[in-house]
């Protein structure tokens, strides 16, 4: 029997290596169950970015078919995951006076608009803008402003763009995928809401995506958002490193990472052979697994390290202390979580989707992270009434249209 459309919300992951739908149904505790899953490879995107908009419909496509068998149930429209080396954020600050002495919503808007008052260039456009504090007459640290008292509003705001083009052409995929785009989501954002509990995001917490493509971070603290950032650097990387090293078929490179891939040479409990395929039709050779982790710690290392240089520069290293949470499905290979450990000297932990219900198990994976994150966010912005499809033409005006729709959101 089919569910009713309007009760599922659907998250759908367009990354690198594989395009993820997760289809949820909102439970009478106003949770969310997991009814349907399907995953395809992902043959048209480059680090994040679609290169070729046939062959990501089809993956798409691919993996709703199996997404849809599964729930029983059709769907029409999805949350979609944004990333790649095009995404740009930075903090900004809007200043306004209260109007009657008192805070009120519209006067809420008027500061947003204030603080987004800034030069971006013409190929690119606001994806998010997400409220960090409100600030009225010198008391910092105000969350919620409306009915409060004063004569000055300021907000500070962590404002996240991307190149107008790639967003198009994520939504240009889906729609010809018969689908409709209810919002786009910066993806490790969706990752944070995924595996982050009330508590990290207030006390400080980093949380690092390691996806095929990209490697995603985003800094919270005092549940606001301080830094987003994209490094054009990922799982893919690391098979492209074994299958030069070992001389190995990038197919057989990425088997081998995931069976026995290690990121650290002193985990390495007992010598271990590998057999591989060689190149060209050749004899399959045995090498010792220690080979190939030494060719797999050097990139996890320096990967690591261009992530802690990009939280220093960032300026928010110090508030950090709720610890480094890696997820994505790079980060499932063993020894991630100990040279993170070791590069960043904080606790590390392997963030896992939770706050759902349905097929828990089936879906316990960093793998998952991301799309699990959108269905939370979706059902987030469905509460709130804000959900506002977006199509391939008007995509930006839509976008600017639902920014005041946002504010809400995140408070």
């Amino acid at each position: 029997m089919a569910h009713r459309k309007n009760s599922n919300i659907v998250g759908l992951d367009i990354g690198t290596t594989k395009i993820c739908c997760i289809i949820g149904e909102i439970n009478d505790e106003n949770g969310i169950d997991i009814i349907g899953i399907g995953t395809s490879p992902s043959r048209g995107l480059r680090k994040g970015v679609v290169i070729n908009i046939e062959s990501t419909v089809e993956s798409i496509k691919s993996a709703v078919e199996e997404a849809e068998l599964m729930a029983g149930t059709e769907i029409d429209s999805v949350y979609v995951g944004i990333a790649g080396g095009h995404i740009k954020s930075f903090n900004s600050h809007g200043i306004i006076a209260v109007k009657n002495k008192e805070v009120t919503q519209p006067d809420i808007d008027r500061v947003i608009d204030a603080a987004r008052a800034v030069a971006i260039p013409l190929d690119r456009e606001v994806i998010h803008i997400l409220p960090q504090e409100y600030i009225i007459d010198d008391q910092d640290g105000i969350r919620i402003p409306i009915g409060m008292s004063g004569v000055r509003l300021e907000a500070k705001v962590h404002i996240i763009t991307g190149a107008v083009t790639s967003a198009q052409n994520i939504v240009k995929s889906v729609n010809r995928a018969g689908l409709k785009v209810e919002d786009i989501v910066l993806e490790q954002l969706a990752s944070g809401e995924a595996v982050l509990s009330p508590e990290e995001r207030e006390l400080g917490v980093a949380v690092i995506d390691v996806g095929g493509g990209t490697t995603d971070l985003a800094i919270f603290f005092e549940d606001s958002v301080k830094h987003t950032s994209v490094l054009t650097i990922g799982g893919n990387q690391l098979t492209n490193d074994i299958a030069v090293g070992l001389r190995t078929p990038a197919v057989e490179a990425e088997r081998i990472k995931k069976r026995y891939g290690c990121a650290m040479l002193s985990l390495m409990k007992e010598e271990e052979m590998i057999e591989i395929t060689g190149v060209g039709g050749r004899e399959p050779m045995l090498i010792s697994r220690h080979i190939m982790t030494e060719i797999l710690e050097p990139r996890v290392d320096e990967l690591f390290n261009l992530v802690k240089r990009d939280i220093t520069m960032s300026g928010y290293d110090k508030l950090v202390s709720g610890g480094i949470v890696i997820t994505g499905g790079a980060s499932i290979m063993e020894g991630m979580s100990e040279i993170a450990e070791d590069i960043f000297q904080l606790p590390v932990r392997r963030g896992l989707p939770k706050g759902i219900g349905g097929l828990v198990d089936v879906v316990n994976s960093p793998i998952y992270a991301t799309s699990i994150g959108l269905l939370l966010y979706g059902m987030k912005k469905g509460s709130n009434g804000n959900s506002r499809g977006l199509g391939e033409r008007n995509l930006f005006e839509k976008i600017f249209v639902r920014m005041k729709g946002w504010i809400e959101d995140f408070f």
